[in-house]
């Protein structure tokens, strides 16, 4: 169990995340794990020691969140629940976005679907452009003292956005973002310029999602090897992350040598450098069958070496761009 953020609530290492639940329209690509197959991975998860499960209202079309309220059942009193608002929920011009309108709507239609009468961690899906800031903040914290949400995040957002919200909510004394979940994995490390220093200088953490990559770092892609028939990265059109895979295959091959030390996976060794990056809560997984849940939750059975950790770094380490190669300087400067 970790903190998250800097909240006092204790949620496990590993979040299950349910995006793969439903599986209508564009969701598809990702899963189609239906009520039967959701009730037992979750009991899985939840005997195994993970108490914190993620969703969005998003996700098919609301289905995920009705098929994971179902699944928790009696459990709900056990479980840090957490999803999501932004997306457009509806052909209405106001079923999208952070308005006051469309949170109150959404947080209330959550509500139902998940068959509860609280949120503990509502999180903004990414940022308004259109809406200001401090009118979705206000919202958002008159649903915590309405007793509906317990604590807030945000998801997708850049440093400056959102410096630039828990600076309003502490002019105003609302309540403070306390999570970002983020792209964050091997082959995606931009965070560290600066939202990584910002949560860490501001107390929140880090909920990385996608940290296996979209699959690519689970080892099923490899160089000079054909594309595994109908996966995402097989296809195209479903290359939604983008990344440069001639560097993501050295880093497959070095989770490799390190998974074999440890008598693990490709996969756990994957989630497993994330767990030991600074302000990281707790990371998102997700599992389309048994097979590939009892492989995850081995990742905390082991703990990579601080060794391990820099070899990775090193290999998979981000290009220095402006301001920060020229802080460097001023960093050697002041012996720092």
């Amino acid at each position: 169990m970790r903190l998250l953020g800097r909240s006092g609530l204790k949620v496990s290492e590993l979040c299950f995340g349910t995006m793969t639940f439903g599986g209508s329209g564009y969701w598809k690509n990702v899963g189609t794990t239906q009520q039967q197959e959701a009730d037992e991975l979750v009991n899985i998860a939840f005997d195994s020691g993970i108490n914190f499960f993620d969703t969005a209202d998003i996700y098919s079309d609301g289905q995920s969140e009705e098929i994971l309220g179902k699944a928790i059942g009696k459990k709900r009193k056990e479980i840090i629940l957490a999803t999501k608002v932004f997306g457009r929920m509806g052909k209405c011009p106001n079923d999208i976005g952070l308005s006051r309108h469309h949170i109150i709507e959404a947080c209330n239609a959550s509500l139902k679907r998940l068959g509860t009468d609280y949120i503990d961690l509502y999180q903004v899906h990414n940022f308004d452009h259109l809406t200001p800031l401090d009118e979705s903040l206000t919202a958002l914290d008159d649903l915590v003292h309405q007793g509906k949400v317990r604590y807030i995040g945000c998801s997708n957002y850049a440093g400056w956005q959102l410096m630039k919200a828990l600076a309003i909510s502490e002019k105003y004394n609302l309540e403070k973002f306390i999570t970002l979940q983020s792209y964050y994995s091997l082959v995606a490390r931009e965070l560290e310029f600066e939202l990584v220093p910002l949560c860490l200088d501001q107390g929140l953490g880090i909920l990385p999602w996608s940290p296996l990559a979209g699959g690519f770092l689970t080892g099923k892609y490899r160089r000079g090897k054909p594309r595994p028939d109908a996966a995402r990265r097989s296809v195209a059109e479903k290359q939604f992350l983008q990344f440069d895979e001639e560097k993501g295959f050295d880093i497959v091959d070095e989770l490799e040598r390190i998974a074999i030390t440890h008598n693990g996976t490709i996969t756990q060794a994957a989630i497993n450098y994330l767990l030991r990056k600074p302000a990281v809560s707790s990371v998102v997984i997700g599992a389309r069958n048994k097979e590939q849940l009892f492989d995850l939750l081995k990742t905390t059975d082991w703990e990579m070496t601080s060794d391990e950790v820099q070899r990775l770094d090193e290999i998979s380490k981000p290009p220095r761009i402006y301001p920060y190669w020229m802080q460097e300087f001023a960093r050697r400067d002041l012996g720092f």
